[in-house]
């Protein structure tokens, strides 16, 4: 699966965390690993263009979605001539989903995680546009989130237990990084 991430918003945020974010949402819905995804962020000015162009809505959102090609999910990964396809675009507002962020009571990067699910979801396209549709999707983004933050909460504790154990090992001597002794002459 391919994703490309390019930060245009001027706002210095983790871009490989938004990428794994959106990886995980792709394999939880059993995305093609051919597909291919590109994850846009944008300042206000950009994205307030956008979701005028787009939608005819006046200022500028959090996140907009735009679909290419549809996934033929029938079509079996051997296949000949088997290409990628392209998803769409996510387009993000980092400055936008900072307030929403402080509203919300959390951190810059859960929101743009959230808006990147949001997104994927999106291009895969589901909607919210009725309740039902609404009911459907944000179950679907609140699963997906947290089972995210779950996998990323065991892996940032296999990290730290593995850190720590390595600080153990140094301290004993029994280190890899510690130089072999040499026999004696």
């Amino acid at each position: 699966m391919s994703i490309e991430i390019a930060n245009e918003s001027g706002v210095n945020v983790d871009e490989t965390s938004i990428v794994s974010a959106a990886r995980f949402a792709l394999d939880k819905m059993e995305v093609s690993p051919l597909a291919e995804l590109s994850i846009l962020l944008v300042t206000l000015e950009v994205m307030e263009d956008l979701h005028e162009r787009w939608m005819d809505l006046p200022g500028p959102t959090d996140v907009m979605a735009f679909p290419m090609d549809e996934l033929d999910s029938s079509r079996r990964p051997d296949a000949p001539d088997a290409s990628p396809a392209l998803l769409g675009d996510i387009v993000l507002c980092p400055a936008f989903a900072k307030d929403q962020a402080k509203t919300a009571g959390h951190a810059l990067m859960d929101e743009l995680h959230l808006l990147t699910t949001h997104g994927v979801l999106h291009l895969l396209g589901y909607d919210h546009a009725e309740p039902a549709e609404e009911r459907e999707m944000f179950g679907l983004q609140k699963r997906i989130l947290g089972e995210f933050q779950a996998a990323v909460a065991a892996h940032n504790k296999r990290d730290a237990q593995r850190s720590a154990d390595d600080r153990l090992l140094g301290t004993a001597g029994l280190d890899a990084a510690a130089p072999a002794e040499e026999p004696p002459a």
